[in-house]
């Protein structure tokens, strides 16, 4: 039937170019042209027969079986002890984050694909770091489904920022600080800790010696700020593994949309920085990480306060070891499947996810952990450059007052 319409539709158009006055004179050239075009039209009619028949081929139940497979696996996911450990949260923080990202990060279901199974296919690859190959055969979805749903995920999540990336405004005196009298009041002033890491990136081979720092293999140093409950208040990923922690530092306290220091405030920083009066650093040539106290005791002040600074400081060292152990996707050595720009984003929004779970979903199993794993970690002294300007000695006035007033009541 298809064959003789097409047929019909081949000698009509004949007909009518041929009747034309003017193509009469030149008919062999027309007639050549015109059987040019019909054999276009042909082909992509037939093109599209082919395509309908072949879809009408596929049975009903083979389509409803995939169907059926994904409302198992969500059920199943959602009702069960995998729920943490295929997407690093339990179902009740699962439908909370969901109704979040609808409500205020814009995600809306499809017409074949609910709100849950997008966000359970974008938590899977964070927490396993799998690619989107391995998740369209787990979630029986076509590979461009799966990427299309990856990134609006991504973005609805990246919109929760200003809801969970809060800067501290130094009002209050943190409760792990005022509740502990080896903290308070020395370090009243204090907001957070400061640091980087590093997390492996994929970039050309032209641009990778300079993502090529401390580690074998390309990685981005990315800075974050966190409190003293192990949530993060700023990140800045993107810059070269090469870069240094201070001139990462002075870059963000300059930036457009800078690291705000409360008036008066101070966060507490490692020897790789440089030392002023909103960024409190460890006295140098003293000894300095907590693994070198656990036999003897601090002898003079500056021990005691390099001491009790390493103790404070690790809840940035702290944060980072819990987000990537629950999304590997920013902890594998292994190349990213994703370039800078997208793994850039990932971090970030790992990094919300992480707020969002520290508050009602923190995992002490996992915390635990990576502070067994921080105990047997001596970290390394890196030193900062920098001139010892007003900044520096106003730091160094801070730091030496916290630290004969620690020393006093410490011997009494």
């Amino acid at each position: 039937m298809e064959d003789e319409k097409i047929a019909l539709c081949k000698m009509l158009l004949v007909r009518q170019l041929l009747d034309n006055p003017v193509m009469k004179l030149h008919r062999l050239h027309h007639i050549a042209t015109i059987q040019v075009v019909i054999a276009v039209i042909v082909r992509l009619v037939r093109r599209r027969i082919k395509v309908r028949r072949n879809k009408s081929q596929i049975p009903h139940e083979i389509r409803l079986e995939g169907d059926r497979a994904r409302d198992e696996l969500m059920s199943h996911l959602l009702s069960s002890d995998l729920c943490h450990s295929m997407i690093r949260m339990g179902s009740s923080a699962f439908l909370g984050l969901c109704d979040m990202l609808v409500r205020d990060g814009g995600l809306r279901a499809t017409l074949h694909v609910s709100v849950e199974e997008q966000v359970a296919k974008t938590l899977y690859v964070l927490g396993h770091n799998v690619t989107h190959r391995e998740l369209s055969f787990f979630f029986r979805r076509s590979r461009e489904t799966t990427f299309r749903h990856f990134h609006n995920v991504l973005q609805a999540i990246i919109e929760l920022e200003d809801k969970f990336i809060t800067r501290p405004d130094g009002a209050q005196i943190p409760s792990e600080i005022f509740s502990s009298n080896r903290f308070y009041p020395y370090f009243k002033d204090c907001v957070g800790a400061i640091d980087g890491t590093h997390i492996r990136v994929k970039v050309s081979s032209a641009e990778a010696p300079k993502y090529r720092g401390r580690k074998d293999y390309p990685t981005q140093n990315v800075l974050a700020a966190c409190t003293f409950d192990l949530k993060f208040t700023y990140v800045l990923p993107g810059w070269e593994g090469t870069a240094s922690d201070s001139r990462i530092i002075k870059n963000a306290l300059s930036r457009p949309y800078p690291l705000r220091i409360p008036e008066g405030k101070y966060y507490l920083v490692d020897a790789g920085f440089m030392l002023r009066s909103g960024l409190i650093t460890p006295y140098r040539g003293e000894r300095y990480h907590l693994k070198e106290y656990s036999r003897n005791p601090p002898t003079n002040p500056r021990e005691l306060f390099n001491l009790r600074h390493a103790s404070l400081r690790c809840a940035i060292e702290r944060s980072f070891g819990v987000l990537k152990k629950r999304f590997p996707i920013v902890g594998s050595s292994t190349e990213p499947h994703y370039g800078l720009e997208t793994h850039k984003e990932i971090i970030f929004a790992c990094c919300i996810l992480h707020n969002y779970l520290m508050g009602v979903d923190p995992d002490e199993t996992l915390i635990a952990q990576v502070d067994d794993e921080l105990r047997d970690v001596a970290g390394e002294e890196h030193r900062a450059s920098g001139a010892n300007n007003e900044e520096t000695i106003q730091g160094e006035i801070i730091r030496d007052a916290i630290a004969v007033e620690m020393w006093q009541d410490y011997i009494e």
